[in-house]
């Protein structure tokens, strides 16, 4: 499978300094828990608490791209909080992050503890390339959780392969291609704004593949940054 990500003309008329990195990790063995996923979930938890507080949080430069970015995509990020954010907000506020399986729970941590926004999809439900574009008006998307399909309007950022929107940008995956007990190959996605650096996006990718090593396994792991402007 060719991993690449194309972007809109559009996409990069106005954000030309957008980014996003796709990693990929094969033989990953997705349970609901494990003893690895725990130990990994109570470090990240106190390193985060250690480091960050509620109060100071609007002020962290990562948090401050993205919520930058929500408002030039007509998002209120106060409504609907970037996903990395979100995520932080919840565990400084004393709780835990949902119990998912030990995948989802990985890249959660690695979103969580790097402030940018990642998704993991079954790889082998995919359909490469990718594409970052804004959604034709009446696109159908039914993300996880939904109960129906919501229909999307163009001034809605997205991320795509060729046959459906897998993304909201970047805060809601699709239902169709999520991780679940049968999958084996995953595609990890690292969402930019502008303001976020290409190294930022490696690392936060990698450590995401690091993190789901640790929690399920995986070998022959991949990661690649694709700019608006050199693709």
């Amino acid at each position: 499978m060719q991993i690449r990500a194309e972007w809109s003309s559009e996409v990069k008329s106005r954000f030309p300094d957008l980014a996003v990195c796709l990693g990929t990790i094969d033989n990953v063995h997705v349970t609901k828990d494990s003893e690895p996923i725990q130990k990994l979930k109570k470090a990240v938890y106190d390193a985060v608490r250690a480091k960050y507080t509620v109060e100071a949080l609007k002020d962290d430069p990562t948090v401050r791209a993205f919520r930058d970015f929500y408002w030039k995509l007509d998002i209120d990020p106060t409504k609907t909080r970037p996903s990395g954010e979100a995520l932080l907000r919840r565990v400084l506020h004393g709780n835990e992050l949902p119990a998912i399986s030990t995948v989802v729970d990985a890249y959660n941590l690695a979103s969580m503890q790097t402030i940018i926004p990642i998704s993991g999809f079954d790889r082998d439900l995919l359909t490469p390339p990718f594409h970052v574009r804004f959604a034709e008006d009446h696109e159908s998307f039914t993300g996880i959780g939904m109960t129906k399909p919501i229909q999307l309007n163009n001034n809605i950022l997205v991320l795509t392969d060729e046959t459906r929107v897998l993304c909201i940008y970047p805060y809601r995956d699709t239902d169709a291609t999520k991780i679940n007990v049968d999958t084996c190959n995953v595609l990890v996605v690292g969402y930019g704004a502008p303001g976020i650096t290409g190294n930022q996006l490696r690392q936060s990718v990698e450590t995401t593949l690091n993190f789901v090593k640790l929690a399920a396994g995986g070998e022959n792991e991949t990661t690649k940054v694709f700019s608006a402007t050199h693709q």
